[in-house]
């Protein structure tokens, strides 16, 4: 179950590396605005240093569910768990907080949700 947990957490900090990648990197390019439905430009250049901060928050997030998911199948397993719980964990209440705060951007929420929900369901099991 270790495998499939540390599968899961690495896809998860896998999609928080693209998230970071439109917020940090893509921020102005049509296929961000796209992705984040701002049709003026102007828009997102207004809002180009909170979405480069964002961005470097799921990299962080990221980083600590990819690195926990390594060291979880090095033999480095309760460090590998409590980074993996932190990553995930984190990216599973920052989706409820948007899903909470703006129920219009539902399907963005349970996207953003789903891979670090599903990781830390394995983890649970595992653990029972």
């Amino acid at each position: 179950m270790i495998v499939a947990t540390a599968i899961a957490a690495t896809a998860a900090g896998l999609l928080h590396v693209f998230i970071f990648t439109l917020e940090s990197i893509l921020w102005d390019s049509d296929f961000a605005r796209g992705v984040f439905s701002i049709a003026d430009p102007e828009e997102s250049r207004a809002t180009r240093s909170m979405a480069f901060n964002q961005g470097f928050y799921n990299l962080f997030l990221a980083v600590m569910a990819i690195v926990g998911a390594i060291l979880a199948l090095t033999g480095g397993n309760s460090a590998g768990m409590a980074l993996i719980i932190a990553g995930t964990g984190s990216m599973t209440a920052a989706a409820l907080v948007l899903l909470l705060s703006d129920p219009t951007k539902r399907s963005a929420a349970f996207k953003q949700m789903a891979l670090p929900l599903l990781t830390l369901v394995l983890l649970a099991i595992s653990l029972v």
